[in-house]
């Protein structure tokens, strides 16, 4: 991580698909603060339009911050005119990367890539409301339990914590790990 990343500096943003009930469609926004690590918004639909991306990016401003610069592929809800509108009026800059290159959003790749083994390769859904519900679940343990290797293992919300302490996310500042070691026995949605 670079050292002149900071909460807020830069977000990321995908979609993942998955299905709940008899193969019913699931979509998956995934928002998250690349200096932390941490999932802002994980919110499943069976469809999610710009305007509802855009929503959801006001509330996260209200509960985080204004981020400085947004990546995100150029699927058809990230170049929408509510999402230009939106990156325009908050003064946001808006990175979109190159067509075929998901390297170059590494972070929420390697974010979607732990919700697909960790998750949902791991469940199945009744129906919306239940895939929502199992979502807010992983999310919190993802944010607040699970230790992250990129972070020095502590978890997400520690390093921001962490950041706004004191002004760093280096091992040094987040000191030793609450728990000795992350144990996923006896977890369950």
């Amino acid at each position: 991580m670079p050292l002149s990343l900071r909460p807020n500096d830069r977000g990321s943003m995908d979609f993942v698909a998955d299905t709940f009930g008899a193969s019913r469609r699931l979509r998956i926004v995934a928002i998250n603060d690349d200096c932390c690590r941490e999932n802002l918004c994980l919110m499943g639909d069976t469809g999610i339009s710009g305007v509802r991306v855009a929503r959801e990016l006001d509330t996260l401003v209200r509960l985080y911050g204004q981020p400085t610069c947004i990546v995100s592929d150029n699927g058809t809800e990230f170049t929408s005119p509510a999402i230009l509108k939106w990156a325009s009026e908050n003064q946001v800059a808006w990175h979109y990367i190159d067509p075929g290159k998901p390297q170059q959003n590494a972070f929420i790749e390697s974010f979607n890539g732990s919700l697909r083994d960790e998750f949902l390769n791991q469940e199945l859904f009744d129906s919306l409301a239940d895939a929502r519900r199992k979502l807010a679940v992983w999310r919190y343990d993802y944010n607040n339990v699970r230790p992250h290797s990129s972070l020095q293992n502590p978890t997400p919300a520690r390093a921001r914590s962490a950041f706004l302490q004191n002004g760093s996310v280096t091992s040094g500042a987040l000191g030793p790990a609450s728990t000795p070691e992350y144990q996923t026995s006896g977890l369950s949605l």
